[in-house]
C-alpha cells in the first residue's frame, strides 16, 4: 500500500457530519436529515478515496476509558479515576480503513466520569 494521502478538509467534513448528527438527537423529525448524513458518511467510506481506501468515524460514548487507550485524548470530570466511562465526545475517532486495516486518523476528544457511586 502506498502511502496514505488523506486530503486535509475530509477530517472536517467528518467532524462536522458527527456533530449535525448529535444535534439531531433533539429533533423529532429528523429521519430525512439523517438519510442525507447517512449518504456523505457512505460516501466517505467507499468512494471519496481510491482503491478500496475510505474514511469512517466512531462516536465512543458510553465506552470504558482507560489511560492506555490510544485512540482518545481525555478530560476526567470529577476525582475518582477509576472504573472510568466515557460520558461526552467532542470529536470522534476517525479511522482510514484499506481492507481489513484500520488506522487512526483523528484520536477521539472526549470527557469521562467514574461510574463509581459513593
Amino acid at each position: 500500500m502506498d502511502a496514505i494521502k488523506i486530503p486535509k478538509h475530509f477530517p472536517v467534513v467528518l467532524n462536522q457530519v458527527f456533530e449535525i448528527e448529535n444535534k439531531l438527537k433533539n429533533i423529532t423529525e429528523a429521519n430525512s436529515i439523517q438519510r442525507n448524513l447517512d449518504r456523505i458518511k457512505d460516501y466517505f467510506e467507499n468512494e471519496a478515496l481510491q482503491d478500496g481506501q475510505g474514511l469512517v468515524y466512531h462516536n465512543p460514548i458510553g465506552e470504558p476509558y482507560n489511560v492506555t487507550r490510544a485512540d482518545c485524548e481525555a478530560t476526567i470530570s470529577g476525582n475518582d479515576h477509576e472504573n472510568l466511562v466515557i460520558i461526552e465526545v467532542l470529536k470522534p475517532i476517525i479511522y482510514f480503513k484499506y481492507a481489513n486495516t484500520q488506522m487512526i486518523v483523528q484520536k477521539a476528544i472526549v470527557i469521562v466520569q467514574s461510574q463509581n457511586l459513593k
